[in-house]
């Protein structure tokens, strides 16, 4: 197989059908030699009914049914292990990614590069979701200790090796950028067109977005850890310089009264300050604990033309 195309489906039944005919009409001046993969995550509103219908019409239409919802990037893997292409191209299913730029990725791609990633120079979400998305990006940048550009996501073109390498990482947490960035190999970018929601709206709200923050940074950086360290090393200091300021200014007769509102001030920083450490640290326990059940990352229900 030549092409691969790989995408999660969840919530935009009222695209199945003009994404697949738009996706075939893309690879006219390419290639006949592809798969279209359609990973059913669950989806509520029936869209592996529309799937089957694609499959029946299609031999090239691949459906993957997954038990339940798992989670966008599970489903992402799941495409991923059943994508036999030389060239594996990942997309979303609601069309704000264009399936038209699909031949300007391929022809980026052999100029040397072993993938190539969308870059959404003008995207066309709410005011809400760029900010929440950039705020994200910022914060994940930081902690991480690398560059994460907000306005690059999954869409782009992968040789099958970089996909290989992917699928060699088998931590329960997944982010599919995330593990890209720390395969290695040689890639570019490609300014796209961004097109804007024609139906329904993101299936990332806020809990889910700050639940993937979490994630993402907890399984990628240790650095909040040290973060603590140098939090816990800093009022350390300021309590015992105020140590010895209060010395000082009792033996200066500046302080007569024992301060009880500062007194009970203290008692609740420091309880305030042990309790968010024990979080942190809960967090990455919490993280050893789901990696060492190594439970299955998804489960399939049913396969069509597979």
């Amino acid at each position: 197989m030549m092409f691969s195309v790989v995408i999660p489906v969840y919530k935009s039944a009222n695209t199945i059908q003009e994404l697949v005919e738009r996706i075939k009409k893309s690879f006219i001046h390419i290639s006949n030699d592809y798969e279209i993969i359609l990973v059913e995550d669950g989806c509520p509103q029936n869209s592996w009914a529309l799937i089957v219908e694609e499959c029946a019409v299609d031999t090239r239409v691949v459906g993957l049914k997954l038990s339940r919802n798992f989670g966008q990037h599970y489903a992402i893997t799941a495409g991923l292990e059943n994508a036999t292409g030389q060239w594996v191209v990942v997309m979303d299913c609601d069309l704000q990614d264009i399936p038209e730029e699909i031949p300007n990725l391929y022809a980026k791609v052999i100029q040397g590069y072993d993938y190539i990633q969308a870059r959404r120079s003008m995207r066309q979400d709410g005011f809400l979701k760029k900010m929440s998305s950039k705020l994200f990006h910022a914060v994940y940048s930081y902690l991480a200790d690398f560059k994460s550009d907000s306005s690059v996501a999954n869409f782009g073109i992968y040789n099958q090796k970089v996909i290989k390498a992917i699928l060699s990482y088998s931590e329960n947490s997944r982010s599919f950028p995330s593990l890209l960035r720390i395969t290695g190999f040689k890639n570019a970018y490609l300014d796209v067109t961004h097109s804007k929601r024609l139906h329904g709206s993101s299936s990332y709200t806020l809990s889910k977005l700050i639940d993937l923050s979490l994630d993402v940074i907890l399984s990628n950086s240790n650095k909040p850890l040290k973060l603590t360290v140098k939090f816990g090393f800093l009022i350390s200091l300021i309590s015992f310089l105020l140590a010895i300021y209060n010395l000082i200014a009792h033996w200066l007769g500046i302080i007569n009264v024992k301060g009880y509102t500062s007194t009970i001030f203290s008692i609740w920083f420091v309880g305030g300050i042990l309790l968010f450490v024990l979080g942190i640290l809960g967090l990455y326990i919490g993280k050893i604990f789901e990696e060492v059940k190594a439970r299955p990352l998804y489960i399939i229900d049913e396969k069509l033309n597979k």
